[in-house]
């Protein structure tokens, strides 16, 4: 059955310092493909380059400039590129420009890593608006995500 959400329904939050808008869970896709689009912070680093071992990602940038890193590789996308990391690839991403937001189109296959980001919204901070070490890192076991170590 094919599904319309319009924009008034779309699922908005914030996660890790950026603003996600959830266009498909992966409930019309019967858990498929998970698709946001994000709004990077101007100047946000990103996290840690991390690896996922059980899907698959892709970043079609719209507005802005992301900078990506896997492993020692670095380079930065402008709208219109597309990137995509496969599952067990390190990678990271961030907003290249310290003054404007960048804006992305993510999609997750399979889609229920979209729940990561849900559950990363309120995972709560500390005085220093971090998340906790232990915290953080058993959200990304139970989304078969660990830290790159190089």
């Amino acid at each position: 059955m094919t599904v319309r959400v319009t924009a008034p329904e779309l699922e908005t939050f914030l996660a890790g310092g950026n603003t996600f808008r959830v266009l498909d869970d992966g409930t019309s896709t019967d858990g498929r493909i998970g698709i946001v689009e994000c709004v990077l912070d101007p100047g946000w680093p990103g996290p840690p380059q991390h690896v996922h071992r059980e899907h698959d990602e892709t970043f079609y940038v719209l507005e802005g400039r992301v900078r990506y890193a896997s492993g020692t590789t670095e380079f930065v996308a402008e709208p219109g590129d597309l990137v995509t990391v496969p599952a067990g690839d390190p990678h990271t991403f961030g907003n290249a420009d310290p003054d404007r937001p960048a804006r992305l189109i993510g999609s997750c296959s399979p889609a229920r890593f979209i729940d990561f980001f849900r559950k990363l919204a309120v995972l709560p901070v500390g005085a220093d608006g971090r998340h906790d070490r232990d915290e953080l890192l058993a959200l990304m076991d139970e989304y078969a995500s660990h830290p790159y170590m190089g």
